[in-house]
């Protein structure tokens, strides 16, 4: 099993280098980064429950990952989750094979609709849609990643042929992980993802749920072996994550607060002791 750690990466938090130094010191696998580009004041939240204030604070999961792939050579680092629905296709294209390339192989893009209404309406993008808006920009950028001429025309993303480079490193992209469950999530993962991580307390069943992805997998003519399942939000007892282990889980991503380094190293020192001691 892979251990890796997650966290909101504020202007008030531990410094981004210094922070991806100390976790890959400890062994863990990857570091992955939640996206908010901005909380609108108004705002529909998923339970009308009101927002830490780290969800505005948060900086950008790009420029954070390339901070700390210029500081780091094995640590993966990946994006838990980035909001493509509120991104520009090719932008995002150029972004995500810009990092593939300056870390060498080492980016993990983790994909999301996104919950908040009013957040992604300040981006144009309409919340009804964002299932069909977020396939259809993977696509699009599939295609950016792997021809020299790309071309794509479809319902919210069009362009002509083009040369967009660089090309990423891994090919024919970076591992694709689609967060959160809900209706439809599963579909999504076997239709256009690598990998599949949900919030830890949203799935009640797990081995039902795996059960389910590899069967849709199988039926979609794809290996069920090939995509990777973690859990986000992984609370740190080794009884679940024995369980997690048992069900099929092949990550699990811990969090740590978003704080300065006095609060985060004791934090980290701590699974790393509990999960990495005998790894």
């Amino acid at each position: 099993m892979l251990f890796s750690v997650s966290m909101f990466v504020t202007d008030y938090a531990m410094k981004s280098d210094e922070l991806a130094r100390a976790i890959e010191e400890r062994g863990f696998e990857s570091f992955w980064i939640p996206e908010h580009s901005h909380i609108p004041v108004d705002r529909l939240g998923p339970s009308g429950v009101e927002l830490p204030r780290y969800y505005w604070h948060t900086l950008d999961p790009f420029v954070v990952l390339s901070v700390m792939a210029s500081v780091t050579t094995r640590l993966k680092l990946g994006t838990g989750v980035c909001l493509v629905p509120q991104r520009d296709p090719i932008q995002l294209a150029k972004e995500v094979s810009s990092l593939d390339f300056y870390s060498r192989g080492r980016f993990l893009f983790g994909v999301g609709g996104g919950w908040n209404r009013q957040e992604m309406g300040d981006h144009g993008t309409d919340y009804r849609t964002r299932w069909r808006r977020m396939k259809e920009t993977i696509e699009a950028m599939k295609v950016l990643w792997n021809e020299d001429e790309a071309e794509f025309h479809g319902e919210f993303v069009s362009f002509d042929r083009c040369h967009m480079y660089p090309k990423p490193v891994q090919r024919p992209s970076p591992p694709i992980h689609q967060g959160g469950f809900g209706p439809g999530t599963l579909d999504r993962v076997v239709d256009y993802c690598d990998g599949w991580f949900p919030l830890y307390p949203s799935v009640p069943d797990f081995p039902r749920a795996i059960a389910e992805l590899r069967q849709k997998a199988e039926a979609a003519g794809r290996d069920p072996g090939g995509i990777e399942v973690s859990t986000f939000f992984t609370p740190p007892e080794p009884a679940v994550i024995e369980r997690l282990r048992e069900a099929g889980v092949q990550r699990v991503i811990f969090t740590l607060p978003p704080a300065d380094r006095e609060k985060v190293l004791p934090h980290l020192d701590s699974l790393a002791e509990k999960f990495l001691a005998h790894v």
